[in-house]
């Protein structure tokens, strides 16, 4: 029996109605990457945990949701309709799938309660100063004492560590031999443990996205390895597929093009014109926004929907498209607040302010999003990277 589409649409929209604040609307607005601002965001993951939609698509027996693709859409159309800040994505689409494929049950019945309920937040400790998209030449390093390992060395752009009580992370186990043979993944239980220090970067829109993390003498279990010993190379592959393809871009991005649009109908020449009235604004509004359908169309055909099998290209296809297209969307709102607005940037985005950015102060959110887009064709493996696994996987 197919669910009654429009009823199950009602129940979504009442639970949004009831659970959904202003806060959390607000910061769906103001966020300028994929990581929405901190507090309000994990309220509202605690929210859909306890109505059990936290991870729709996990397994059922670990909080997902058995339901139809025509109800996943349905669903993600009332978040976008309704405004709710997209979760943050190192918990539910990132380490939580991993440690479900690869995780001991130990480890499973541990950390994946706490990922599930936001009770627990992870930062990804990967990059390292000279160790970015070369990430085979990372030095910090783990040595083993006992049942321990014991790190030193640091990493970078590590996004929300200042929020972070956990981390899963890289590091070297091993000096000899291929250096893709000497990592392993590792799980830290918390970012308070003796030895570990976190410093946020204030980037170029003033606001401490980053961070680096350092480590002296700090102690982590060896039971806290995912997969083998030396072997956290093949662990990473496995969740680079979720980092890079995991989730739908196209919700986001298309929210993006409505603030754009709303943004440039408040827009007055002068002369008594609107700039959503201009045939060539008009134009480019349309050509982004067909390609964003185009986005979720290639999402809804190639993505392992209903439980089959990824297409081994599928993760760098939608990393590549979606971080362009971002990047697109990004100049058109640059082009929309105009050279009058970049100077008022950072006003409206502090969660609680009195600026609405969906009237005529859309430009102060407008260059931190340029900024921060910038980023997203360099992270996860630059896109230069992903066309040539493209051609490999598709073209051999």
């Amino acid at each position: 029996m197919t669910p009654d589409p429009e009823a199950f649409r009602a129940e979504v929209r009442a639970f949004l109605d009831a659970e959904l604040t202003d806060e959390m609307r607000e910061a769906a607005v103001k966020s300028t990457s994929v990581f929405t601002p901190f507090a309000p965001c994990m309220a509202w993951q605690q929210a859909l945990a306890a109505k059990g939609w936290a991870a729709p698509r996990w397994p059922a027996d670990q909080g997902g949701c058995e339901w139809t693709d025509a109800q996943h859409d349905i669903f993600e159309e009332e978040l976008q309709a309704a405004g709710a800040p997209a979760l943050l994505p190192h918990n539910l689409k990132m380490i939580g799938p991993l440690l479900l494929d690869l995780g001991t049950p130990e480890q499973k019945a541990k950390y994946l309660p706490g990922i599930y309920s936001g009770t627990d937040f992870w930062c990804q400790g990967y990059s390292e100063p000279g160790a970015g998209s070369d990430l085979a030449s990372l030095k910090c390093a783990a040595v083993a004492d006992g049942d321990e390992y014991v790190l030193n060395g640091s990493k970078t752009w590590t996004t929300y560590a200042h929020h972070a009580n956990r981390m899963f992370l890289l590091v070297r186990t091993r000096f000899e031999g291929k250096p893709q043979q000497g990592i392993t993944f590792l799980l830290i239980d918390d970012m308070k443990t003796p030895g570990i220090e976190v410093r946020p970067i204030i980037a170029l829109d003033g606001f401490p996205e980053q961070c680096e993390v350092f480590f002296t003498d700090a102690r982590v279990p060896r039971a806290n390895i995912v997969g083998a010993e030396h072997d956290g190379w093949t662990v990473a592959k496995h969740l680079l597929k979720y980092e890079r393809g995991g989730g739908a871009p196209a919700p986001g991005l298309r929210r993006k093009l409505i603030q754009v649009q709303r943004a440039a109908a408040a827009r007055d020449d002068g002369f008594g014109n609107k700039m959503s009235d201009d045939p060539a604004f008009q134009e480019r509004l349309g050509e982004l926004a067909a390609e964003v359908e185009s986005l979720d169309h290639l999402f809804r055909v190639c993505s392992p929907r209903g439980g089959g099998e990824m297409d081994p290209a599928y993760p760098s296809m939608m990393k590549t498209l979606s971080a362009d297209l971002g990047q697109s969307i990004a100049a058109l709102m640059i082009e929309v607040a105009g050279v009058e607005g970049l100077p008022r940037q950072l006003e409206a985005l502090e969660v609680g302010s009195d600026v609405d950015p969906l009237s005529s102060e859309f430009d102060m959110l407008a260059m931190p999003y340029w900024l921060n887009a910038r980023a997203t064709t360099i992270y996860a493996g630059s896109n230069e990277i992903q066309r040539d696994l493209i051609a490999r996987r598709v073209l051999g």
